[in-house]
């Protein structure tokens, strides 16, 4: 920890000291909080005090009046809290087109956790292609192979949050196995389970599975149960989406609990959700599971968005066969007659072994496109599926396909699935989290090319402003408990999660009495308000409500990194 400096001045000549003259000290902190109600992460109750701040560390944190700083925040009025832990971003690429990470910058998110079933690495050369082949609106070169080179990358490119990644399963098969429906070899899953050994080696933070999309859910369970010792050899945790998340949404309990207890790790359940109206009383039980898992001593989290609207890509419309092999091969099965009267027979009607997006939202008016890759289709953002298949004169089924068909870029898609009441129940839940599930981006430049979720600008404020301050859900000291304390101890980061002297000073400086989202649906590209000012690595990225264009995050390694 930086000490407090006291450096005097040089005495002036014993003369002109006549008359008694005393030595100038410089500031003994670079930034002082003043006057601020301190929240520290731990859920204790807030108190009145000070954070003082010497390099990239918490110096002080009590009574600071007597001290000085080369610069001095004046929070009167305002909450002091750890900075926030986004538990799941999708901002690998958005980082890349621009590090300020506004969006979630200016709701207090100081660390941002990647790799929900896909990672950006470990690559082979054909992965890199493929991933090249699919940019849309942000292009870029690939010149990392590795996880840990992507995290190197972001951080010698500077970006403003922290960031640290989880090893995507679904990576680790495509590189081994391919994109095909099949299980692996002894060979092949030998091959994955030393990329992810090495990947752990060099800090990763344990191993992600996304169980409903391909090719992550060709995986076996005994597959991912061996992926997931390796993660346990070096402290890590498995963090997982559900094989589902609706019909079969208990039955992939049993599957998650099985993995955690197998393979001795903690683990995690990615948006804890229950999607679907038949599957909404399901939640309750899935509590109750939870929680006596807890009780026998498995180590079992949760995060979630505030929101009850889902989004992904448009192809989880479509049965999982109909997918194997990749993009190519499954818009080659669309044109096949008998096969795409097979895929849209299976998307009519409700499904029991794959997650049928179609069905589950309940209508095409409850399907909105939000994003597409090709140039000619982009007037359709903002749509409904309904709305896009009146404009093209087809059923809202074959429009799907229609639309996967002509666009090899991918499509971006909100689903309205779960209830208010369930997300007010998990908001409750001591062991949850929270997360945007979306890429951090702004209302400017490339990101204005596509709509989005209003979660990617607003989940952290909504929590803070709808749940907290106005419906009284959860206590304030609670909130920022689970928004950083929580994550950082669950997922092991060093000296990262609470306002304690010699932590890391990631910190943010808001009103508990105006912090909001203001993104819609129908307007997602809205800042949310009422964050003052952050600092990561005890640097101001935000100050007085405006980004300050510093780039001071770092990547973030798990505890199992060779030292």
């Amino acid at each position: 920890m930086k000490r407090a400096r006291w450096i005097a001045v040089g005495l002036l000549p014993v003369l002109l000291c006549l008359g008694g003259c005393r030595p100038r000290a410089e500031a003994q902190y670079d930034i002082i909080i003043r006057n601020g109600t301190i929240y520290d992460g731990t859920g204790g109750p807030p108190f009145a005090g000070d954070v003082a701040v010497a390099g990239d560390r918490i110096a002080l944190v009590g009574d600071a009046r007597a001290l000085t700083a080369d610069r001095v925040i004046d929070a009167s009025g305002l909450a002091v809290a750890p900075g926030f832990i986004n538990m799941l971003s999708w901002s690998n690429e958005s980082l890349i087109a621009d590090g300020r990470s506004q969006g979630e910058i200016r709701q207090g998110v100081t660390t941002e956790i990647l790799g929900e079933g896909n990672s950006m690495g470990p690559l082979s050369p054909e992965m890199k292609k493929r991933l090249e082949a699919m940019q849309a609106d942000i292009r870029y070169p690939i010149t990392w192979t590795t996880l840990a080179e992507y995290l190197r990358f972001l951080e010698s490119k500077g970006v403003a949050p922290n960031v640290a990644s989880f090893i995507g399963a679904a990576t680790l098969r495509e590189y081994a196995v391919g994109l095909e429906d099949k299980e692996a070899t002894p060979e092949q899953l030998e091959l994955m389970r030393n990329l992810a050994r090495q990947e752990m080696a060099e800090g990763a933070l344990g191993i992600s599975t996304a169980l409903i999309y391909a090719p992550g859910s060709y995986a076996r369970t005994e597959e991912i149960i061996e992926l997931c010792k390796v993660a346990a050899e070096y402290q890590g945790k498995y963090i997982s989406h559900l094989r589902s998340e609706s019909d079969r949404l208990l039955e992939a309990l049993d599957e998650f609990l099985r993995i955690s207890r197998a393979a001795n790790i903690p683990a995690e359940i990615y948006h804890l959700k229950a999607a679907g109206e038949a599957n909404w009383p399901k939640m309750e039980q899935v509590i109750e599971r939870v929680e006596r898992a807890r009780q026998e001593g498995l180590r079992i989290t949760a995060d979630m968005y505030t929101y009850t609207a889902g989004s992904t890509g448009l192809e989880a419309c479509v049965p999982l066969w109909a997918q194997s092999g990749g993009p190519e091969a499954m818009r080659r099965r669309f044109r096949d007659p008998a096969l795409r009267r097979r895929i849209l027979a299976e998307m009519r009607v409700p499904a029991k072994d794959w997650e049928n997006f179609f069905q589950l939202a309940g209508s095409p008016e409850r399907i909105l496109l939000v994003s597409f890759g090709k140039e000619e289709l982009k007037p359709l953002q903002g749509k409904t599926l309904a709305e896009a298949a009146r404009l093209r004169g087809r059923d809202p089924a074959e429009t799907v396909l229609d639309l996967l068909g002509e666009d090899e870029k991918g499509i971006g898609a909100v689903y309205f699935l779960m209830s208010e009441e369930n997300v007010r129940r998990q908001i409750r839940l001591p062991w949850v989290s929270f997360c945007s599930d979306a890429a951090s981006m702004a209302p400017e430049g490339v990101f204005l090319r596509f709509s989005t979720h209003p979660r990617a600008y607003g989940s952290f404020a909504r929590l803070l402003g709808k749940y907290v301050r106005e419906e009284k859900l959860i206590s304030l000291a609670e909130a920022v408990r689970r928004l950083s304390g929580l994550p950082a101890q669950n997922l092991g980061l060093d000296r990262r999660g609470l306002l304690k002297e010699g932590m890391f000073a990631d910190i943010v400086v808001f009103d508990p009495e105006t912090i909001a989202d203001r993104a819609t649906y129908e307007k997602p590209h809205q800042y949310a308000v009422g964050v003052r000012h952050v600092l990561v690595n005890g640097r101001l990225v935000l100050e007085n409500g405006e980004h300050t264009g510093a780039l001071p995050g770092r990547a973030l390694w798990g505890p199992g990194k060779k030292r």
